[in-house]
Order: structure tokens, then sequence, then C-alpha cells
């Protein structure tokens, strides 16, 4: 479709007279997601693909906006619906609701961004007491017709009026129960009658008001509930967790129905044009026979699998393998599909590029680039680092003994151990109190995505791949099994059977395996994931052992290495984490913490050495240290030959290497109860009282304690110059650069650097060696970030601390605040996701980009890293690739995931070069 001027205003966000609120599904296109949500743009895509779409029109995400800004609807959009609705009837050849045959509608809700089933829709609008006798009459079906009509109902009552779910399920229990049968399809039209009427009683109960019986206050009164529920509770947890932003809005699709409960020649379906699971090529999906398409996405039914569906209608399957092909090519990508089949003809009533697991994301993406669909450069997009991290979980052990009970289908992988719990209310709280935890559910619906969330993995009876309990899984890199049918739960008994009578009770420990559909009783031993055998270099693609997936994982990651300008180094202290990372692709130590290595028996040194009173204990106390140091930095520069090794000179707060003081003072105290000697202890304590601190974060530490405590700083220089003079006596290439932390003003700088040139001229002149060590800082300090553009004319690299510098930005105690308030801050929305964890852009963002130019407009050369930890975060790996750092720097099982999303920052920035 052209951009008219209308689509420009309307993509632009504004409200003003002439904005185009409606759009038919023959005017749309894939590209109009922000305006048509992912749904509405997707079904005008088949439609112009010429693909059987019941025909249909969307009401734009701009109108939801509106509506949520001002609470009511824009003034426009009733005309427009009407204009719209008309043109539907003519199509269709019949009129909303008539009576004698009535064209029936589908209210759906469809934001940009795929929510499964965390908004609201409502099927089978314009029924009413009287159209659903022409309904039955015009289909020849009566039991059809009411069949309809209880789930128009059922669906309205509950998510327009807000009735409670459970009362219409207990109703339509109760009918089964009654009539002495299993299944809803079994209920006869008579049985049906009475369930319409028991319905419309508990609507008038619970809601204060008969069922509309005119078609059109259905549709208007489903199109604002469709807005409501952008804001419903679900949705905005469900956001937050996908970091979905909030002021999107949603589309509403108003759809002709078409019927899957028509009889046994009809029937229901979701397909994928590729396993989600795993990523295999062949015939995935759920279909049902006579039934409709919330009967298949709630799990309330078991399915029978996709490829069954050629035994029960071979044309409409051929057809339906024809379309999926089709699609997967039109669109590039793994497929998810919705479709109907009525009587015998198919038709589409959704499809998008669909969820899947992390290691079918990797399979999906080489898979395409070999069949020449897409390049390099666009497979790269299509995973991440979350999904690599996910990748590098453990796994069973399939060789320890363990007791299987059940088997269900493997619909989101992964190996999760926990306590069997039966709702989500109690997930969420033994979660809060640190307990693992397993979600059993007969199916999940969207009221259980707090426990879905908080939950180790989840479990239903009931259900296939494409169940909500399936879908949201895959979607949050949960660990799911589906459809364990051998399994009887029992959520009002807190319990559940499995084959051969054993109970699981609440509390006790199941272990599920979402790769293979197992389920096991007490805890399962697990092993290390293929992907971190291949890191550690134990698992070599193109053997004949190698995994598929690692294969793919390889792949990815050469392609990122190849791309990406950010170098990766990592956050290691000692020998082995440096041997560590650098299996896992570090290109150097980014921070090597030195005060890690004065724990243990160090600690008495480093304590006399803080507590001495004469230049001469102080001496002997650096003496001692002085060798231990230096042996150290000698491991270190080994594992690290030829690459950098940034060492951060001692900071830690002060308390952490002095005795604690409520214990010296009760120790003194007994002493003089007891009258024997303690003066050393009093000494002790006098000395610790003197140096305590209300708050030993903000006090006598880093640079701080290097200026106060003479030679501490010096003796560790010293160390780490003779240590490289001696690794280069052995032919080895060390890469030393000296860090000086907590720094605030260039003097602090000045000082200690002027110490340290000092005594690497000295180690020189005694060794005969020329060392090039630089020497930087961190930053991460508010006031050294403002005042970088000094603080470069000292320093010959930064280092950004962005721990720090998030806690002394924010005012916050990361010790404190994480388990006393965030988790409000997180489910009111004041966070999006804890600063902590991904860098905040405008705030602690903002420094970092200013110091960074102020930095090189002082010193052009400057070298540039981050060593705190959202140095292997995704998200912020791309900030500091757009903001020009140098390097990342993080743990060394982070760095496979920093190195795939620098690769990735340097492909969307070309792409966004290229635009």
């Amino acid at each position: 479709m052209s951009e008219n001027k209308d689509l420009q205003v309307a993509d632009r966000g504004t409200s003003v007279d002439g904005v185009k609120f409606v759009y038919d599904f023959t005017e749309g296109n894939k590209d109009l997601k922000d305006l048509l949500g992912g749904k509405g743009a997707n079904l005008a895509e088949m439609t112009n693909l010429g693909l059987p779409v019941p025909p249909g029109f969307t009401i734009t995400t701009e109108a939801c906006k509106v509506y949520l800004d001002s609470g009511e609807e824009p003034a426009a959009l009733r005309d427009e619906v009407s204009a719209h609705l008309d043109a539907l009837e003519q199509k269709m050849g019949k009129k909303l609701g008539q009576l004698d045959d009535p064209l029936l509608v589908s209210v759906r809700s469809g934001a940009k961004f795929s929510m499964p089933g965390m908004m609201d829709t409502v099927l089978n609008i314009g029924l009413s007491d009287k159209s659903v006798q022409g309904l039955a009459k015009q289909a020849g079906d009566e039991r059809f017709a009411w069949d309809s009509y209880r789930r128009l109902i059922q669906m309205f009552g509950k998510t327009v009026l807000g009735v409670e779910g459970d009362l219409f399920e207990d109703a339509l229990d109760k009918a089964k129960e009654t009539k002495k049968v299993t299944v809803d399809t079994e209920l006869e039209a008579a049985d049906l009658k009475k369930l319409v009427t028991t319905f419309k009683k508990i609507v008038k109960k619970e809601a204060g008001r008969d069922f509309p019986q005119d078609p059109r206050e259905q549709m208007d009164l489903a199109i604002k509930a469709v807005f409501d529920s952008w804001n419903g509770e679900r949705a905005k947890l469900y956001r937050r967790q996908e970091r979905i932003p909030h002021d999107l809005g949603t589309a509403v699709n108003i759809c002709s129905m078409v019927f899957g409960n028509l009889g046994p020649d009809s029937g229901t379906g979701v397909a994928f044009t590729r396993d989600p699971a795993s990523g295999q090529q062949g015939v995935y999906g759920d279909y049902l026979q006579n039934a409709q398409g919330e009967d298949v996405v709630a799990g309330i039914r078991n399915t029978v699998p996709l490829a069954e569906l050629e035994r029960i209608d071979k044309k409409s399957y051929d057809r339906l393998m024809q379309i999926m092909e089709t699609l997967e090519n039109h669109y590039k990508d793994l497929c998810d599909i919705e479709f109907t089949i009525e009587r015998g003809r198919l038709w589409m009533l959704q499809t998008r590029v669909g969820k899947r697991t992390a290691g079918a994301a990797f399979r999906i993406a080489t898979q395409l680039v070999d069949q020449g669909l897409i390049d390099e450069a666009e497979a790269l997009k299509r995973v991440n680092g979350a999904q690599l991290a996910q990748l590098m979980f453990p796994r069973f052990d399939e060789e320890a003994k363990v007791e299987q009970v059940a088997r269900g289908i493997a619909a989101s992988p992964g190996a999760a151990v926990g306590k069997a719990v039966f709702d989500s209310y109690t997930a969420v709280k033994w979660s809060r109190s640190g307990e693992k935890v397993i979600l059993v559910r007969r199916e999940t619906n969207p009221d259980d995505l707090d426990g879905m969330i908080a939950a180790e993995g989840i479990l239903t009876s009931r259900g296939g791949k494409t169940s909500h309990a399936a879908v949201v899984a895959r979607g949050m890199g949960k660990t799911c099994v589906c459809g364990a049918e051998d399994l009887e739960v029992d959520t009002k008994r807190r319990r559940m059977t499995v084959p051969g009578g054993h109970v699981v009770e609440e509390g006790d420990v199941i272990s599920i395996d979402g790769s293979t559909g197992k389920v096991y009783l007490g805890e399962v031993p697990v092993v290390p994931s293929p992907v971190v055998e291949y890191f550690e270099g134990r698992m070599h693609p193109g053997a004949d052992d190698a995994d598929e997936l690692v294969e793919a994982v390889h792949r990815m990651m050469a392609f990122a290495d190849r791309k990406r300008r950010l170098r990766v180094r990592a956050n290691a202290d000692n020998a082995e984490d440096a041997l560590r990372a650098r299996r896992f692709g570090a290109q150097g130590i980014g921070l090597c913490r030195t005060e890690h290595m004065f724990l243990g028996d160090r600690r008495e040194l480093v304590e006399r050495l803080i507590l001495a009173d004469t230049q001469a204990e102080r001496e002997e106390s650096l003496k001692q240290l002085l060798p231990l140091q230096k042996q150290d930095f000698v491991e270190l520069f080994e594992a690290m030959d030829g690459l950098p090794v940034t060492v951060r000179l001692l900071d830690p707060p002060l308390h952490e290497f002095l005795p604690d003081i409520t214990e010296l003072s009760v120790r003194v105290a007994l002493a003089e109860s007891r009258q024997e000697p303690h003066e050393n202890e009093l000494r002790l304590l006098q000395a610790v009282h003197r140096l305590h601190e209300q708050n030993p974060m903000l006090g006598l530490r880093g640079v701080r304690l290097g200026l106060v405590i003479p030679g501490l700083f010096t003796m560790q220089v010293r160390a780490i110059a003779e240590a490289a003079a001696e690794r280069r006596a052995a032919k080895g290439d060390p890469r030393a650069e000296i860090m000086i932390p907590l720094v605030g003003t260039v003097q602090e700088l000045e000082i200690v650097r002027e110490e340290a040139d000092q005594v690497i001229a000295e180690v020189e002149e005694a060794t005969g060696t020329r060392l090039k060590l630089a020497i930087g800082t961190m930053i991460e300090l508010p006031r050294a970030a403002l005042t970088a553009g000094q603080i470069a004319e000292a320093a010959q690299f930064f280092s950004f601390g962005t721990n720090d510098l998030t806690q002394t930005v924010w005012g916050f105690s990361r010790d404190d605040v994480e388990a006393s308030f965030f988790t409000a801050y997180l489910e009111k929305g004041i966070f999006g996701v804890s600063p902590f964890e991904t860098i905040d852009r405008d705030g602690v963002g903002s420094l970092v980009k200013s110091a960074v130019q102020a930095g090189r407009a002082t010193r052009p050369d400057l070298k540039l890293g981050v060593c705190g930890e959202h140095g292997g975060d995704p998200e912020s790996v791309h900030f500091f690739h757009e903001v020009g750092l140098d390097y990342v720097s993080c743990s060394p099982f982070r760095i496979p995931v920093a190195r795939l999303e620098a690769g990735r920052a340097s492909v969307e920035a070309e792409g966004s070069d290229h635009r």
C-alpha cells in the first residue's frame, strides 16, 4: 500500500482531525506493525498474498492510545467502524446479527509485539437469543449454534464484563457431570441450551446486567475491553518481563467468523513451519476437530499432531502445506500459523514470526543461511546473547539413576528441578523465600503468569506445543513439559498422581526435562551443556560426535567475531579464571581485583599494615606482602601471555580487612571481666574505633587508601613491575596495565602516578628491562565522569566501573536496595529492569557518554573500556558499542554472550548506516 497523508500522520502518533483510525485488511501490509499491530499487519500481508483470509478490518494502535490517554474513544472512530462494517456486510452478503443468517465477527487484540494470551479476544459476536435460531437453521446444525452462543456469553462475560471465569467453567463441568460425559463435544444441543440459560444467569448476577442482545453493543463493548486489556495486570507484567514498551498500545482486529466447530469435517489448529523447540524442518503443530481456536491454545482439550490432518482431511492438509511454504519463503523465517477448517474449506486466521527456543533460534538461523533465504548478517540478528546464555545452562545427566514417572511434550528445553506447587500464588511466595519450584497445572492460562515467571519450570497434564504454557514458556526461556497425560493433577488437593499410584504432594521435589518431555521424581543431577564444552575446547565443531547445536553456535560465534569492533576481556583475579576466560575467547583481562588476593591467610598481613603505628611496622608488613603479590602477577601474566591485563590496585571498603567491631568489643569485655591480659585486643579495638566508618563504601578505600597508607600502592606497583620483568626474562610477553580506583580528581591520579612511575623506573634499572606499563583509572564516581577531560591528562586509559557508578549516580547501596525495595520498583514499573543489570542509558549512560567525549577530546588515543557487570549484559553491550568504547570486560562465563552481542551491535550499526 502506498503511504498516504493520513497514514504518515498516524505513524507519527499525532491525533489530529483527519487521522485514519481503521484500515481494511486489503489496505495494510506486514511493515505497518507500529500502526496495525502484528496480527493486523500480517492479516493484511496474507490478504495481499492472495491467501484465504476471512474479510475484516483493523482499528489502529493510535485509536487505542487516544482512548488510554483520554478515557474516551476518538470522536471519529465510531463512524469509521460503521463504514468498514457496512463494507464488510456487503462483501459477506449478510449483516451483523441479522436473524435469519447472521454475520458473526471476532474481536481480537494485536499489539506490535506478540503477547500470547495476555490481552483479550471475544469470538462469535453478533449472536443473540433470536439470531442463534437463524444460525442453527442456516448451518443445519442446532448443536453448533448453541455451542457458539455459550462460547460468546462465556468469553464476553469474563473478558468484557469482568465475571470470574471459573464460574463458567464450573457450570460447564457440572453440565458434563450431569450428562455423564468427559468432554464438551459430547454435550448435545439441549444441554447447551440449558448451559446458555445458566451462563446468562451468571452474567446477570455477577455483572448486574443482562447479556447484551444488540450485536453492535456487543462489538463496541468488546473493542473497549481489548483497549483496556493493554493495561491489564497480566499484560503489564508480561511487558515488564519481556521489556516491551508500555506506550505502544494495541490494535483491534474485527474479523468475520469462520467456524471450526461445525462437526468432524471442521476444526482448528496451530502450525509451525519448523519445530519451535528444536528448529528441525518438518510438520509441526496441533489440530483439534470440531473446535474453535481458543480450545487449542488454552490446552483444555488434548489435540492430535498436525500430521494427523493428512489422514483426516488430505485436501486441506495439502493446501496448508503449500501455504506454510509460501509464508516461510515470504517472511524468510519460522512462521507460527493459526488456521480453521470450516466444512472442508481452509481459512488462515493469523501468521507471525514464531517464538522459538534458544537452540532452535541458532539452528534455524544457520539453516536459512544454507538455504539462501538470508545472509549471515541477518542470521546474526536472529539470535541473541540471552539465548546463548540459556544454551550454556547445565542439562540432566542421562547416565544418572533416575525414576522417570511420565513423559509429555517437550515444549521448551532445559533441566529444571524444584518443589512441586499447584498454583501461581504459592509459586511466587515460595520463590521469594528462596525455594526453587516447578509450577504444576492441568493447563495454564494468562492468570498464571506470575507463577510461571517465579518457577524454574512448568509442567502441565494437558495441551501441546501450541498451548498457552508452551508458547509463553518458550518466549520467556523457561523449561516446560506439556501434555503429560498420565499425570492426574488435582489442584484443589494440591497433589498429582503418577502412573503406578504414587502421589506427589505439594513440596515434593520433581525434575522436568524440557528437551525430552521426561518427568522424574526427586532431584536429577546435571552435567555441563555441550555448548559450554565447546567453549571449553572439549567439543570440536566438525568432529564426528559434534552436536548439531554446537555447529550452529560455532558458526554464529565465528561470524560475530569477524564483525565485531568491541574487544572482549574478562574480569579475573587468578590464573585459573584467566585460563578459563581465555578458552572462552577473552582477549585479555579488563579487571583484576587485587583485594581478592588478600583474603584468607594474607588478611592478617593487611590488617597489620592498616593498623601499624610505626613506619617500621608498616614496612615489615609490606616486605612480607611484596613476594606474595609478585607471584600472583607472574601466574596471571603467564596465563594471559600476549594479552593485556588491567590490574586494579587495592580497593576494598576498609571494614573488610578489619576485625568485626562487635566481636572485638565482646572479646575485650570478657577479658576485662576475667581480669585476663588484653593489651593487644584493647589496642586493636581502639584502632578499629578510630577507623570505623558509618558508610564504608563511600569512605577510606581506593585511591584514598593508597594516599593515606604510605607504601601500599607502591608495593603493588613494584610487584606488578617485577612480575612483568620476570616474565620478559622468561621470553614471555606480559602486557600489564595499572588501574587506580575511585579517583574523583586529577590531583589524586597525578600523585599516585608520579610515585608509580618512579617505582617502575627503579625496576627497569634494576632488571635492565624496558617495561611498557600503561597507567589509567576507573571512572566510577560522577565527579570523575564530569571532569573526565581533566583526568585524561594524567590517564592513558579509562575503565568505567559501572557497578559503583550506578550506586553513586542513583544514591543506592546495591547490597541493601536490591533486597529491600527493588522488587516493588520493578512491579510498579518504575524500573523496566534493574539498573545494576542493564545500564541506565539516561542517567549513568549519559555520564559514560560525556566522559568518553571529554576524555578523547583531551587525549585522542585514550583507551576506553568497561569492567562493571554491565560488560556482559546484552543490551548494555550495544550501548557501549554506540558510545565508542574499545572493549567490554565481564565474568568468564559471560564472555561468549558479550562476543555475540558485540558482533550483533556492529551488524545493527551497519544496517542503521545503510538506512
